[in-house]
């Protein structure tokens, strides 16, 4: 891998091994993508102030997030059907960020189940849940969670109602999905993914599949999956979660100050401000743009994290500096996945590290507790 230099490198070799429908399934957002394309353009039009004849020889990239000791500020994010990406992906992407010493979130629409992974992972990872109508299901999935020792709660709020991705509707991107000669030639010509996914333990959402009654065949599970999410959910809904899960809770999806506000009196942990990575609200502000509101808001109650655009270690230094305690990467690491399977998140990850570590370097801080906006040209 010694001629790839960044995560665009990882992202060409990721569109050219795995099939067009779930690449962009990764890539791309709702509707127009303008939200999308801003959180990666306002992260770089954030300028440094370059600071010279500093001692920097003791770099320290450690920090602890919701408490607890992390190699740097840098979390996987929650992504759907990551086994579709490269066989067994959660697991390698887990193991991956564990070898790393920062956490992984498993999403509730993973391939691999929480008991796939947990059983095939040598530490707690983080969980991420979506609310959905079914309560008596989301009980019983939250309990698992438990179950599997799971370290952290992700509660996604931010998909009640789902934004319209055209890629994946032109891509029959469906439970179950559509099928056409373009797809099948396609398939065809990546005889490793192929191979690498039929290996895999499952193909489908491993933590619904033979947990609910009536979807053991994927047309059923589909049916059930287009009714459940719940525009009914609201903060209320919260408290009954926090009944059920007795460790850390994090909102993930929070982009408005009010809704911050309202966020840190539910009593939960942490929040991620984040715009579901341009996939949902199309025309919503960047990440970026409504972190140091929310920042200065509400930072002194819970820990803030950041979500959205982060494309190399400079953009986890542009949001350390403007308030978040540490950065989620989805498509980061899932571009190195879809590249190079586990050791292609290790690249990604070493990436990042590194690109972070001479940020800091050649802005004058040794440690991430020193990252704040006088490391800004503003």
């Amino acid at each position: 891998m010694k001629h790839i230099t960044c995560i665009e490198d990882l992202r060409q070799v990721h569109k050219r091994k795995v099939p067009k429908a779930f690449f962009d399934y990764a890539d791309r957002g709702s509707y127009s993508e303008d939200t999308l394309r801003a959180n990666v353009d306002d992260l770089q039009a954030i300028k440094f102030r370059q600071r010279v004849l500093v001692d920097v020889s003791k770099r320290d990239l450690s920090t602890t997030i919701l408490g607890e000791p992390a190699a740097m500020p840098l979390i996987l994010a929650p992504v759907g059907l990551t086994g579709m990406q490269y066989g067994d992906g959660e697991i390698h992407a887990c193991r991956a960020a564990q070898a790393a010493g920062i956490p992984y979130t498993l999403s509730t629409m993973s391939c691999c189940s929480i008991e796939d992974v947990a059983a095939n992972v040598d530490k707690p990872f983080w969980f991420q849940l979506y609310v959905m109508k079914d309560r008596g299901f989301i009980k019983a999935l939250i309990e698992r969670a438990i179950a599997a020792k799971c370290s952290a709660l992700v509660l996604t709020v931010d998909l009640q109602v789902i934004g319209q991705r055209h890629a994946d509707i032109k891509n029959g991107m469906t439970v179950p999905p559509e099928w056409s000669l373009s797809k099948l030639v396609d398939f065809a010509s990546k005889p490793a993914w192929v191979a690498g996914v039929l290996r895999g333990k499952r193909r489908t959402f491993g933590n619904l599949v033979g947990h609910l009654k009536g979807t053991d065949d994927i047309t059923a599970l589909g049916t059930w999956i287009a009714t459940q999410f719940d525009t009914s959910l609201n903060w209320n809904d919260i408290a009954w979660i926090r009944s059920i899960w007795p460790g850390q809770l994090i909102l993930k999806g929070i982009l408005d100050v009010e809704d911050a506000e309202e966020a840190a009196r539910t009593g939960a942990e942490a929040l991620v401000v984040s715009n579901h990575g341009g996939r949902q609200l199309d025309g919503a502000p960047s990440s970026i743009e409504a972190l140091p509101e929310i920042v200065d808001a509400i930072g002194a109650q819970m820990e803030i994290m950041f979500d959205g655009g982060i494309r190399s270690g400079q953009d986890v230094m542009r949001a350390l500096a403007l308030g978040a305690k540490s950065c989620m990467i989805g498509r980061a690491y899932i571009h190195g996945l879809g590249a190079f399977g586990g050791p292609g998140v290790d690249k990604a990850l070493d990436i990042l590290r590194n690109e972070l570590s001479v940020t800091m370097g050649l802005c004058g801080v040794n440690t991430i507790a020193e990252i704040d906006d006088h490391v800004l040209a503003i």
